[in-house]
């Protein structure tokens, strides 16, 4: 479903995306990607799609990202992606991305998300730095967080590590985005029900800001629906200078 904004001046019915678009102080900030660490999501063979929590490895905190980063109430967005990193065996580290602007066959029911893995897992891991895409929009590769993170680098992503204990990550008291912001690509890392490990963070922490969206720990799904009204509303983030192209947030 196309939201419906109307233009004071010209009366014009305009979707969100074009509104916005023709006045830059009501810009939404672009792209968003969120990178999730399974600590002990199980990444080759079956998936057992009865016990997500257990015998899944905590599956049941991935599926429940996916669905708040790529679903709207009637869609899916095609401004946000979402990469998952299975850490927890019996295979290699495998990484599985879902390209929100491309994405197909994919609904928003957790056991429907959860069963779109299973078939993932029943491929052969691909070696790292090779991207497979298993059907349209969903993707697969070997690697871990530091893989992404020099991908994304050499993107020209903005990486930004998730953490209740940080300064904020937006600007308070100022509505307006900073240039630096508008169109810009932002990434974002963050855990499952478990801590990010000394060697995930030292490997962050290198080339990225550490920010908080609040005293809080939330559930890693409500951080990013919290990065996402962000975003959408075009408030300005505070992420100090920009680098060259603990507990997790649950």
């Amino acid at each position: 479903m196309i939201r419906l904004e109307v233009n004071l001046n010209t009366g014009q019915s305009l979707s969100r995306r074009e509104f916005i678009a023709a006045d830059p102080d009501l810009l939404g900030m672009g792209e968003r990607r969120f990178a999730i660490i399974g600590h002990r999501a199980v990444n080759d063979g079956t998936l057992p799609l009865n016990d997500l929590a257990g015998a899944g490895g905590r599956m049941d905190v991935l599926v429940r990202a996916i669905n708040t980063a790529l679903f709207l109430s009637h869609g899916i967005r095609d401004d946000s992606d979402i990469t998952l990193h299975l850490m927890g065996g019996p295979g290699p580290p495998r990484r599985i991305w879902f390209e929100g602007s491309r994405l197909e066959g994919v609904h928003a029911d957790e056991r429907a998300i959860a069963g779109q893995i299973a078939k993932v897992l029943r491929e052969p891991t691909p070696p790292v730095g090779r991207l497979e895409e298993v059907w349209t929009g969903l993707w697969h590769s070997g690697g871990d967080i530091s893989t992404t993170i020099a991908e994304w680098r050499r993107e020209g992503v903005t990486l930004v590590r998730l953490d209740a204990d940080a300064p904020p990550l937006w600007v308070d008291g100022d509505s307006s985005p900073g240039s630096d912001d508008m169109g810009a690509r932002f990434g974002f890392f963050l855990s499952d029900d478990r801590s990010f490990t000394t060697e995930e963070i030292d490997a962050m922490d290198a080339v990225m800001p550490v920010r908080s969206l609040g005293e809080r720990w939330i559930q890693g799904h409500s951080a990013i629906a919290v990065v996402h009204h962000l975003l959408d509303n075009g408030l300005p983030l505070d992420l100090g200078e920009r680098g060259s192209s603990g507990e997790p947030a649950r």
